[in-house]
């Protein structure tokens, strides 16, 4: 649960050591303000994939389904800046399906939390794995991190590209084939 009086103190402390007045006009309400906002973009702590996960339905099709280009944005643990970018999620079905914005839905869980990326393309394939029984599951995310385009190496427009398989998609070259035109 996040502690909004918590943040608002960090909030002040954080105004007073970079310098600035946090009593003046601007700033004033920026602790409240910060705080309304951790407890919106961290609200994926207190979730679980498997809710948006459990509401299946029997279909016969059990070729790939691919979901492409879900926007997510979230927060580097390393720098506590934004990443931000797309989510492609491919799965092979056996017997249950489940709604197409639940996949969505379980991005949002996973970038809602301080994170790695390369962590969170591993979260959101092991809780489609764990949740829908498929026979495979491929998930490919690609971001821009504002640390490297803000800070540091100052690199805006690189992407970094993280990609994990599970089940048939780790054996079969073509079905890994297959998704990576599909995303393209």
């Amino acid at each position: 649960m996040v502690n909004k009086e918590k943040i608002e103190e960090a909030v002040k402390l954080l105004l007073e050591g970079i310098g600035e007045d946090g009593s003046r006009e601007g700033l004033k309400d920026t602790p409240e303000r910060v705080a309304r906002m951790y407890e919106e973009i961290f609200s994926g702590m207190e979730e679980d994939a498997g809710e948006h996960l459990s509401r299946t339905f029997t279909a016969e099709n059990n070729e790939m389904i691919v979901e492409k280009d879900i926007l997510f944005y979230s927060t580097c643990e390393h720098h506590l800046m934004p990443f931000y970018g797309k989510a492609h999620i491919a799965y092979i079905p056996d017997g249950k399906v489940v709604g197409i914005s639940k996949l969505a839905r379980t991005v949002e869980v996973f970038a809602r939390r301080l994170q790695i990326q390369e962590k969170m393309t591993a979260q959101i394939a092991d809780a489609v794995m764990e949740h829908l029984n498929p026979r495979g599951v491929m998930v490919l995310v690609e971001a821009e991190h504002m640390c490297m385009t803000m800070r540091g190496v100052k690199k805006p427009g690189s992407r970094t590209v993280t990609m994990v398989s599970r089940g048939v998609f780790e054996e079969d070259e073509k079905l890994k084939r297959t998704f990576l035109d599909l995303v393209k």
